[in-house]
């Protein structure tokens, strides 16, 4: 199993960037797909982005499509989220997420197994 830490949250002003990243202790971190999700104060949980172990496939919610990038250095068990042109509905608490038992990309918060603690992003307007 792996162990998701993540960090890089911050303030930023509108327009802003921020780039988050996961580091993921634990065996054979390579073959984990690896997720972001963030959770906006009063709503659910969010899918924002995920990639495959090899890096070729990598989805995006459609709220940061264009704005947002998901890569992954599997020598340094670390994933990262750049964020550009922030928004102030983009504040929240991101979360990484990994998990190595389904043929295919999740998308979803419950087909993820391992979760970090999350951290804050705050957009201000």
């Amino acid at each position: 199993q792996v162990k998701p830490v993540e960090s890089g949250g911050g303030l930023v002003q509108t327009g802003g960037s921020l780039r988050l990243s996961c580091v993921a202790s634990g065996r054979s971190f390579s073959s984990y797909a690896m997720g972001w999700f963030r959770r906006a104060p009063g709503k659910e949980r969010e899918f924002v982005a995920s990639i495959t172990w090899t890096s070729r496939t990598k989805y995006y919610g459609d709220s940061v499509k264009g704005r947002f990038t998901i890569s992954r250095d599997n020598a340094k068990n670390t994933v990262y989220l750049q964020m550009n042109n922030l928004k102030p509905e983009d504040t929240g608490v991101y979360f990484c997420a990994a998990e190595k038992t389904r043929p295919y990309l999740p998308v979803r918060a419950d087909e993820y197994d391992y979760w970090g603690q999350g951290t804050q992003v705050t957009v201000s307007s």
